[in-house]
């Protein structure tokens, strides 16, 4: 008889073990209970005794409860619950002879029972359900003398309609509830791959890959692009001095003050360590204004851990141009001119362009044909 619920294919997972009882539970209820209407019209056809009476009561409407409470009181619930799911396919091949054969309802409860084992996830979970089902098929019949009347009449047919239609589309709608709820935890899993989970910033390989679209638009496009290099002055020496939280919260700080400053179209990423990279689509003397209102608002970033911690940043400059071919020489240019502003004393800001830290590049020269 029908009872299974859907599960997902990491059934065998530690979390999918616990909750199997509990998924296939109301399944169960509805299927045993909804497969007893045909057994029972067929049974008063053929004029079966009293005995399967009570065995279908048993069935339909005793058995759910008593698989439930034997997973609810086992060591070992998951593996209680396997067990009867074999039973519920051993209980189905059972009732074939006892209904003399009769070949809708036979069909549909060996197929259903079978489907059911498969929506479970149970990897191999209805191969191995089969020789039980047939075993007790087999038990049955030699009990009935393998009496057969397979003929179905139309009363039972509209007795088996329950079980084809409501139970098929309530395990249908609990499979389309599982996937969207795994669709719904990919989506979230494919976003924390993208974010560092310190600063809720875009993580070094989200990033590049922001970035380099912002280069390819500046080299096919003439579109200014400017890139900016981060990097917290002594910062090894923040968390030596001030402990590990502290040097949380200014990374954290960091990342707020570069999202209130950097502008909507900006491409921010956390490198890693204490180094990021704002990616700005404009030309070099505004990016160069940029980097300097957070050079300046560095020294407001604060920490509870740490109430006299004081900030500073070196911030290097460089412009996309035909000599930042890719992402890394774009990067590497860069990060030559952080090294040359922590070279020449560290709280400033440095561009690949010297001219361009003095205000004498030409903002208005087209970004594609300039070196800044």
């Amino acid at each position: 008889m029908s009872s299974d619920a859907p599960a997902p294919p990491q059934a065998g997972s530690t979390r999918g073990q616990r909750q199997l009882p509990r998924r296939i539970y109301p399944y169960r209820i509805l299927g045993m209970g909804l497969g007893g209407l045909p057994i029972l019209l067929v049974l008063h056809q053929i004029g079966a005794p009293a005995g399967d009476y009570g065995l279908l009561a048993f069935t339909s409407l005793l058995w759910p409860h008593v698989a439930w409470l034997i997973a609810q009181r086992s060591r070992d619930p998951f593996r209680a619950e396997l067990r009867s799911l074999a039973v519920d396919s051993a209980l189905a091949g059972f009732w074939v002879p006892l209904m003399h054969f009769n070949a809708l309802p036979s069909v549909l409860l060996l197929t259903v029972a079978t489907a059911d084992k498969i929506s479970t996830g149970v990897r191999g979970l209805w191969l191995r359900a089969i020789p039980g089902m047939l075993m007790a098929l087999a038990a049955a019949g030699l009990a009935t003398g393998f009496s057969a009347q397979p003929q179905t009449t139309l009363a039972v047919l509209l007795a088996c309609l329950p079980l084809l239609v409501i139970h098929t589309l309530a395990v249908s709608l609990g499979s389309y509830r599982l996937v969207r709820r795994v669709q719904g935890q990919n989506q979230q899993l494919e976003a924390l791959s993208r974010v560092d989970a310190l600063t809720g910033l875009p993580n070094r390989r989200h990033w590049q890959d922001r970035a380099e679209s912002l280069l390819l638009a500046n080299l096919r496009e003439c579109q200014p692009a400017t890139l900016l290099l981060l990097d917290i002055d002594h910062f090894k020496k923040i968390n030596d001095q001030y402990g590990h939280m502290a040097g949380d919260d200014v990374l954290r700080g960091l990342a707020r003050l570069i999202r209130e400053h950097a502008g909507s179209q900006a491409q921010i990423g956390r490198l890693g360590g204490d180094e990021f990279a704002v990616a700005l689509p404009s030309a070099t003397i505004k990016a160069i204004a940029t980097a300097e209102d957070l050079r300046a608002a560095a020294g407001s970033i604060s920490s509870e851990a740490a109430p006299d911690l004081r900030c500073s940043l070196s911030i290097g400059i460089a412009a996309a141009s035909r000599s930042t071919p890719d992402l890394r020489a774009w990067i590497d240019a860069a990060d030559r001119a952080l090294y040359e502003a922590k070279r020449t004393g560290r709280n400033r800001i440095h561009a690949d362009t010297p001219d361009a830290i003095a205000g004498v590049a030409d903002s208005t020269l087209a970004p594609c044909t300039q070196d800044m």
